[in-house]
């Protein structure tokens, strides 16, 4: 149940995009957005957090146009074999990588993992300041059948302290079958650069994720100034 509940998290993240949507697969020949510089390259990685003690490298750094990273198909991938009762909640206030200018910008990716949980960051470089909307009402709470089990989603805004130039923090409990998860969300932006981060565990305690967006929020600033 947990790598069900963790397929559905990944169409959550900013990294994954937003559409459940079936959709046809890409043209093999279709140009491929062209990588970020070795400079945009090195801010990226700069934006991105250490190891958490406790835990290991589980995928990544990947990096490369949004919408062509690999986290990023199979994200889609996996809302899409999802059977979601309001389609529309699978990307709710997350980046849109349907959207050309947020396919085509640059991006990084770092998942962790340990016993207890996960954490996946994506640091996305938009060529404009971009910030998702809030999550809608009616997406506070919803079902989805994931491998052919139900799993129920609610969801609450939490009361984050503000962070870079906008930020926001969703806490999602995720139950299915005999199984359940808490889902912590976070995305900071700062200028043209935004941050996404997913922590998933048994238990997301408030305060941890606020503190592990305290630092990726250090991190992002001190990108940020880099010049492009």
């Amino acid at each position: 149940m947990r790598k069900a509940i963790s397929g559905i998290c990944l169409g959550m993240m900013a990294m994954a995009g937003c559409s459940a949507e079936e959709k046809p697969a890409a043209d093999p020949a279709a140009s491929v957005p062209p990588s970020p510089s070795a400079a945009e390259s090195a801010k990226l990685r700069s934006a991105l957090l250490p190891v958490p003690k406790g835990m290991r490298v589980a995928y990544g750094p990947e990096l490369g146009a949004f919408g062509s990273l690999k986290s990023t198909q199979e994200g889609l991938a996996a809302v899409r074999q999802a059977k979601l009762r309001r389609p529309e909640c699978a990307g709710s206030a997350q980046l849109d990588a349907d959207r050309p200018d947020v396919a085509k910008a640059p991006a990084a990716v770092i998942a962790f993992a340990a016993d207890r949980g996960s954490i996946t960051q994506a640091v996305v470089s938009m060529p404009a300041p971009v910030f998702p909307d809030p999550l809608p009402r009616e997406c506070a709470n919803y079902t989805a059948d994931v491998a052919g089990t139900p799993v129920a989603y609610r969801t609450k805004m939490l009361s984050m302290p503000p962070k870079g130039d906008q930020s926001r923090a969703y806490l999602t409990t995720a139950k299915g079958g005999e199984e359940n998860a808490e889902i912590g969300s976070v995305m900071i932006r700062r200028g043209t650069m935004i941050m996404s981060m997913l922590v998933v565990g048994k238990q997301v305690q408030p305060q941890g994720l606020y503190e592990l967006a305290h630092l990726a929020d250090q991190n992002l600033a001190q990108a940020a100034k880099q010049v492009r």
